[in-house]
């Protein structure tokens, strides 16, 4: 039987894939009291990292779909930390958000939309946070977006 988040987000054309593993010497979240540290999930799209460089190769709406990409993993990675019942998800707290961008880029807020716009049409008010939109010079793999984030859980 689906959680009632899994049901919405069904309804939105996404099912979670499996959470995926960490590409180096680190764990892919934390625990601490009611609060879950998710580690940067990249996008990832058919088994293949969605790399770009927004303001050379990539849009920004582009770049929001693969913020969007990086919300959907990191669902993935709460599910797995909450022993696979996400519906203990209380909220999102806060996002962080690396945009591989060119110097004079200026829209890293709009790509990072395409993450909380996501979780807010997901989980309703429980996916309203704060959040940080940052520029990076570059991105592991060659990918255009990165996202962390901090949840709180029951």
């Amino acid at each position: 039987m689906s959680s009632a988040i899994e049901t919405r987000l069904a309804e939105l054309g996404v099912t979670l894939p499996d959470a995926p593993a960490p590409a180096a010497n680190y764990v892919p979240y934390v625990i601490s009291g009611d609060l879950v540290f998710v580690s940067g999930q990249v996008p990832m799209k058919d088994g293949a990292f969605i790399t770009g460089k927004l303001g050379d190769d990539m849009a920004t709406e582009a770049g929001a779909e693969t913020a969007k990409a990086c919300a959907v993993s990191l669902l993935a990675q709460l599910k797995m930390a909450c022993g696979g019942d996400i519906d203990r998800l209380v909220r999102v707290v806060k996002l962080t958000g690396f945009v591989n961008s060119t110097p004079d880029f200026g829209d890293q807020p709009k790509v990072i939309n395409g993450a909380s716009d996501f979780l807010v049409e997901a989980l309703g008010d429980a996916g309203r946070h704060s959040r940080s939109a940052v520029s990076a010079a570059s991105l592991p793999f060659g990918v255009a977006v990165e996202i962390e984030g901090i949840f709180e859980i029951r």
